[in-house]
């Protein structure tokens, strides 16, 4: 089978399945990792490769721009503590905790290569939560936090990932290089993103009279946006996400909501198709890495990816409900400006805790690990380490998506 044909095989089984998933209530990732791992065990089937530049390339920049464009920036203005909380903070606690929980359980794990993979399974996967709790009801805040999160926390996530592999063939780390180099990558992606903003919105007021014309600038744009700010060693995703907010916050006041709907109608096919292959590819690559793995170790790495799972599970309940407490404090002692719009209660605190599913980006983060060191030796444990990532990746979705529905339903009384 030549692989346009696998391709093409994939799209129209994706839309099938997602049709069904509806009629069989269960949310359609599930069904389409599902598929993706059964797929990948037929011997005919050729290897579908992921390669992470075109992933970051190809997924990313439309669907952190569509995030940013759509999402309320009043409600964004007004949680932003807890948003940078998730998507900073957060981000290099869970990749601490998971890198002790790797070093005192996997044999041969050194405290470079376990922050490896603290790395990589460091950033949570909003598209996933979104597509499973889509329907269920949630707080229009407790979406935009979500979404938030995952506007920023990639960015968090490569930068922790870029200076773990440094460490890990040899390179020096300094906390306040890493610290200047972190405000730079971001610094200079925002930067990137808004002059790209009101370049775009310069564009678009002067061809404001051809929809056509204007929703394909608007699709392309983000690409460029993401390639200009790779090119000068500056955030991507920070870039896109920037010039997401900016255009949004231009054509509210340029263009009609006529037009921003019939736009949208086309972002969401395109989304929707982006999606699906996100989850296929995802189920796809199980069989493929366990491959990879002597047979009988399968069983313990598969354990330890449980274990680390749990452990990442339990740092993000902890850090949310700490911030809910925190919240409360700041807002009663009013030493610090909280309003009462940015506290948490009980339901929404457990229903962003248990969306913290790995998405696509920890998959393509685990499969650009390098196969060898500067001096030409293999990369220690890449093998495992991507099994590990994969498996992660696989129980957050599967076992934390089947039962997010659930404790939604409970929540809200039903």
């Amino acid at each position: 089978m030549e692989n346009y044909t696998v391709v093409l095989f994939i799209l129209a089984l994706m839309i099938g399945l997602s049709a069904m998933a509806d009629k069989i209530k269960l949310p359609y990732p599930i069904l389409l990792i599902v598929a993706g791992i059964s797929i990948g065990f037929i011997p005919e089937v050729p290897k579908v490769e992921i390669n992470p530049e075109i992933i970051f390339l190809i997924f990313l920049p439309p669907l952190l721009y569509d995030a940013a464009f759509n999402i309320s920036f009043t409600e964004f203005k007004t949680n932003i503590n807890t948003i940078g909380t998730l998507a900073i903070s957060l981000v290099f606690l869970t990749a601490v905790g998971i890198a002790v929980v790797a070093y005192y359980l996997i044999p041969g794990m050194t405290w470079p290569l376990a922050f490896v993979l603290g790395a990589i399974l460091s950033a949570t996967d909003a598209v996933a939560a979104m597509s499973i709790t889509k329907g269920l009801g949630i707080s229009h805040k407790t979406n935009t936090i979500l979404e938030g999160e995952s506007l920023i926390n990639d960015a968090s996530a490569l930068v922790a990932y870029r200076f773990a592999v440094a460490a890990v063939t040899g390179t020096s780390f300094v906390l306040w290089k890493a610290s200047l180099e972190f405000l730079v990558l971001m610094g200079g992606g925002f930067l990137i993103g808004f002059i790209m903003g009101k370049v775009l919105s310069f564009i678009l007021m002067r061809v404001n009279k051809d929809k056509i014309v204007i929703t394909s600038f608007m699709l392309i744009m983000p690409f460029i946006t993401y390639l200009l700010a790779e090119d000068l060693h500056v955030s991507g995703v920070i870039a896109v996400v920037t010039l997401g907010l900016s255009i949004a916050h231009f054509s509210n006041r340029v263009f009609p909501a006529s037009f921003k709907h019939e736009s949208k109608a086309i972002w969401d096919i395109i989304l929707f198709m982006l999606n699906g292959l996100i989850f296929i590819l995802i189920g796809l690559q199980f069989p493929y890495v366990l491959k990879n793995i002597e047979a009988s170790q399968a069983g313990f790495y598969i354990l330890a990816a449980f274990a680390i799972t749990v452990a990442a599970l339990a740092l993000r309940m902890a850090r949310v409900f700490l911030q809910k407490i925190n919240l409360q404090r700041a807002f009663t002692s009013k030493k610090r400006k909280i309003s009462e719009g940015a506290l948490l209660d009980f339901k929404n605190s457990l229903i962003i805790s248990w969306s913290g599913m790995r998405g696509i980006v920890s998959l393509a983060i685990a499969l650009g690990l390098p196969n060898e060191l500067a001096d030409g030796t293999a990369f220690p444990l890449r093998n495992e380490i991507i099994f590990i990532s994969v498996a992660v990746v696989l129980f957050t979705l599967i076992g934390q998506g089947l039962t997010l529905p659930f404790v939604v339903r409970k929540l809200n009384g039903k």
